[in-house]
């Protein structure tokens, strides 16, 4: 019978935590149920080990583990704190079956629309609009009923523009959206665009969207001044 080491469990249970940032945070700041987490991955570790492994031996390694996530590296903490947030209020949405006629439409109304607010996302059968709720009229009557999937008006565009670093530095997306997720807001819809994260909420939602990203940014800042503080002035 072949047997599996303590040292090969916390091999796998490190590797299975690295590619979870949600993870990594929830370790990192000590809310995780150990216990949970054991049975969320214990079916991945036994497949990266090709046997059955107990429990209490992932439970073990997970606690050993704890202690070596921090909570953000110190490059995301840079990008978040020199981020800010905006909101747009009175915003719709209309996601629409993707067909040629769809993709015309909606090339047309980008051109005659550059200066309003109105973005696009894509994905293999579908297309989502995302604008000022004054638009919602002419765009709606440039589609016909039956390509329509869905249709609102109650929502709110909180716009999260970050430095040029957010491009190459993993791992900051997450960080804005576990805020959001923590004060149990559902995001109805995101949008990358550039080094602008476009995250839409319902209205009734947006204030405690725009409170968790802005502590969470504020956060970061007093803990980015206050490391400065205790390293002095650079002498270059």
């Amino acid at each position: 019978m072949k047997l599996v080491t303590p040292g090969a469990i916390i091999s796998a249970v490190r590797e299975e935590i690295g590619y979870d940032l949600s993870l990594q945070d929830a370790l990192a700041r000590d809310y995780a149920n150990i216990s949970a987490v054991t049975r969320m991955i214990q079916p991945r570790i036994e497949e990266r080990l090709g046997m059955k492994v107990n429990s209490e031996s992932i439970t073990t390694s997970l606690k050993r583990l704890r202690g070596s996530y921090t909570v953000a590296s110190t490059e995301i903490r840079a990008v978040i704190a020199e981020s800010v947030v905006n909101v747009r209020t009175n915003v719709s949405k209309i996601s629409v079956e993707k067909t040629r006629k769809t993709l015309e439409a909606v090339s047309a109304m980008l051109a005659s629309h550059q200066h309003d607010f109105l973005h696009v996302s894509e994905s293999i059968s579908s297309i989502t609009l995302i604008f000022d709720q004054k638009l919602h009229r002419r765009i709606r009557d440039k589609l016909p009923d039956s390509v329509i999937l869905e249709e609102g008006d109650d929502y709110a565009a909180i716009i999260v523009q970050s430095p040029i670093r957010i491009r190459t530095t993993p791992g900051c997306l997450i960080n804005f959206y576990s805020q959001i997720a923590r004060r149990h807001v559902n995001i109805e819809d995101t949008v990358s665009c550039h080094t602008d994260t476009i995250i839409v909420v319902k209205m009734k939602e947006v204030g405690q969207a725009f409170t968790a990203l802005t502590d969470l940014i504020t956060q970061e800042r007093k803990l980015l001044d206050s490391k400065t503080l205790e390293q002095g002035p650079q002498i270059r």
